[in-house]
């Protein structure tokens, strides 16, 4: 699947506005980001596990997954254009404190050939990962798809593809071209959409901790080669920002519930089958964001 690339002349602006090299992120004392991390037991009637963990931000990456700048579901790209300002302000504040920051807007990495984010993931220097990297294709990358040895059936039904806009649902295709332009690419930050070049990048770093934030949980946040389920594989200590997200579902599909309370299910199943999560509170010290369309109490 291809998009549109910028044509030379926008190419060559992009390279006279950015640093030919990137600088390094700026970092406060190094103090470690303190996470209050969630997660679930395999039992269902279990209570969630709470508990406080130290991390490095020089071992951290905030991976931005699949942030489009449009998209096929009016209420998708919506509720993608509410929470991109608040994740703008969280990455922000990660990159601040020494957090190394992966924008991945996948398929859409052609639109930054040519800039500093783009050749830094280009040209780190090859790692070979502990275990082979996802290869079967989905939505032009490859895909880590469902693991039935590890997780249950989806708790939501996405089979319609999840578009959740009252009476005429919108039409499938693939509008995106890049990631949106809210959410800030500095230098020092990477951009790609390749589970070798992530893998690469991390190695370089010395970076161990993933955080995963984005779009859609119950299929790119899980699935994409840099997303949770390859980075668990890869032997990564991965966190979702349970705030952070959003999912692909139609509350006219089972289970019946609110988009809102669907997202939910999703979270806790990948709190219980795949990784912890946290809130972006834990990073700037604020109010964790909630979409205006939540009313629930």
């Amino acid at each position: 699947m291809k998009h549109s690339v910028l044509p030379p002349l926008c190419s060559l602006f992009l390279m006279v506005l950015a640093p030919s090299t990137p600088a390094p992120a700026q970092s406060t004392d190094g103090a470690p980001l303190t996470l209050h991390l969630r997660s679930l037991p395999k039992d269902p009637a279990a209570a969630a596990v709470e508990k406080t963990v130290a991390w490095d931000p020089k071992r951290t990456v905030l991976i931005v997954c699949d942030m489009w700048d449009h998209h096929w579901c009016r209420s998708a790209e919506r509720r993608v254009a509410e929470m991109a300002g608040p994740l703008n302000a969280v990455v922000a504040e990660a990159r601040r404190r020494g957090v190394f920051i992966l924008h991945a807007p996948s398929t859409c990495t052609d639109f930054y050939e040519g800039t500093p984010q783009r050749q830094l993931a280009r040209s780190a220097p090859f790692a070979k990962p502990p275990v082979p990297l996802a290869t079967t294709e989905r939505w032009g990358t490859a895909w880590c798809w469902t693991d039935p040895k590890r997780e249950s059936v989806l708790p939501i039904d996405d089979s319609d593809m999840g578009c959740s806009c009252r009476g005429t649902k919108c039409e499938i295709r693939t509008p995106w071209t890049r990631q949106i332009a809210t959410i800030e690419m500095a230098p020092g930050d990477a951009v790609t959409d390749n589970g070798q070049e992530t893998y690469n990048l991390l190695a370089a770093r010395g970076i161990d901790h993933v955080i995963l934030c984005g779009v859609h949980l119950n299929m790119c946040v899980l699935g994409r080669p840099f997303a949770i389920r390859q980075m668990v594989a890869l032997g990564k200590k991965v966190v979702l920002l349970r705030d952070l997200t959003d999912t692909m579902y139609n509350p006219e599909r089972p289970p019946g519930v609110d988009h809102f309370t669907g997202t939910d299910l999703m979270i806790a199943h990948v709190e219980r089958h795949w990784c912890p999560s946290c809130t972006s509170a834990d990073l700037t010290g604020g109010t964790p964001f909630r979409f205006a369309e939540d009313t629930r109490q």
